[in-house]
């Protein structure tokens, strides 16, 4: 999408990037066009580019398209979750049963590892538990962006009090209460990325994939971008990989404090994150995988991401793991030029096929950990080797 030329836009954006927004509590505003008031649950709407996902991916964008409600949307999350939690062992009927029981002392809860849909839902259960008890403590910060005589407001901080809200009245016994939330009204020529940034990055649980769409997303807007009211596609975000600060170095100390305080050079290590594929970007952010394991990935092929990152959750690996299975012997290695001399890699392991049926399958594996000395780097080599061969099967299948 072309950036829009829009001066007068833009330092109104940097006027508004104050010192109290970039210092100060998110959620404290001293404008007097800004007002709170309770909501109809029905008239708020989360923000479609959010770069914090609180739904999983498929819901997301199922939400987002209009195709479910926000009971619809929750009532599928809960059902992966019961699929999640009966193949782990740990059936519930009611949402609240994903909740540690408090008079059990047995160290078992602390012992179970949650898959990431048992965490989101839990952590939500939990929210919503503490508004039932405790009443909205803090107010969702709402742009509105109401059309005529039709009222509607979308989430600029929040998200995951919004979906509490929704999952207390629909899933959770007991609720009394009369369908509104307290939201801070802003206008909508006052909304602001930046705070909707500061707010993110003040919260726990940011995933790094959330982290470098929400540098995109400062890098579009400071870049003129016109950011949709859609729902938008990884390729969106991936626009801001051909951006940077250098001519717009009247935004680098915003940009850089709503991001956490990060250095300029860390910034392009979270931003280079959206070179992955789609497939492994929705895999790291919902594993919540860090930066510094996945930089090793991007370096390979989009082809073989999604595979990497699938080995990352399977078997914990470490930074130096990821990076020694991403730097390898060249067996990850894709030549662009078919014509090129073979790789000599290439010539040894197709060697190795010819004395395949005389070496014995544990001989291969006591080589592999004297090679390695680690039994989880030796599988990933497995199941690289794995991937290439049935890409070779599939390419002499196709000649």
């Amino acid at each position: 999408m072309p950036p829009k030329n829009d001066s007068r836009r833009m330092d109104e954006l940097l006027a508004s990037v104050t010192e109290d927004l970039l210092e100060g509590d998110p959620q404290h505003f001293h404008d007097n066009t800004m007002r709170v008031e309770r909501i109809l649950l029905e008239m708020v709407r989360p923000d479609p580019v959010q770069p914090r996902r609180v739904l999983l991916e498929q819901l997301h964008f199922a939400f987002h398209s209009n195709r479910l409600t926000p009971t619809q949307a929750l009532k599928e999350l809960v059902q992966l979750v019961q699929v999640a939690a009966r193949q782990r062992g740990r059936p519930f009927n009611n949402v609240l049963e994903l909740l540690p029981n408090p008079d059990d002392d047995s160290d078992d809860d602390q012992d179970v590892k949650l898959s990431p849909e048992e965490t989101l839902l839990r952590d939500l259960i939990n929210l919503a538990v503490t508004i039932r008890d405790d009443g909205q403590v803090n107010p969702l910060t709402v742009v509105d962006v109401s059309q005529g005589v039709t009222r509607q407001f979308r989430i600029e901080t929040g998200e995951r009090r919004y979906w509490a809200t929704w999952l207390l009245r629909d899933f959770i016994p007991g609720y009394d209460g009369d369908g509104m939330i307290p939201c801070i009204i802003i206008p909508a020529e006052r909304s602001s990325v930046f705070r909707q940034a500061k707010e993110n990055t003040a919260r726990s649980g940011l995933s790094a994939i959330a982290m470098a769409r929400q540098a995109a997303l400062l890098l579009l807007t400071v870049h003129g971008y016109e950011i949709p009211d859609a729902v938008v596609s990884n390729d969106f975000y991936r626009q801001a990989l051909d951006l940077d600060l250098r001519g717009k170095r009247e935004y680098t100390e915003a940009v850089l404090s709503a991001m956490g305080g990060v250095k300029k050079g860390y910034l392009s290590y979270i931003k280079n994150l959206l070179r992955l594929s789609d497939e492994a970007l929705e895999l790291a952010d919902r594993h919540n995988i860090e930066e510094y394991k996945l930089r090793h990935v991007v370096t390979l092929p989009q082809d073989y991401h999604a595979e990497i990152v699938r080995q990352i959750v399977d078997f914990n690996l470490t930074s130096r793991q990821v990076k020694e299975l991403c730097e390898g012997d060249g067996l990850l290695a894709k030549s662009s030029d078919p014509l090129e001399k073979l790789p000599a890699q290439a010539v040894k392991v197709a060697k190795v096929t010819q004395a395949i049926s005389s070496t014995s399958p544990q001989d291969i594996a006591r080589a592999l950990m004297r090679q390695e000395g680690d039994p989880t780097i030796a599988l990933g080599r497995i199941h690289a080797l794995q991937k290439v061969l049935a890409e070779a099967e599939r390419y002499l299948n196709d000649e």
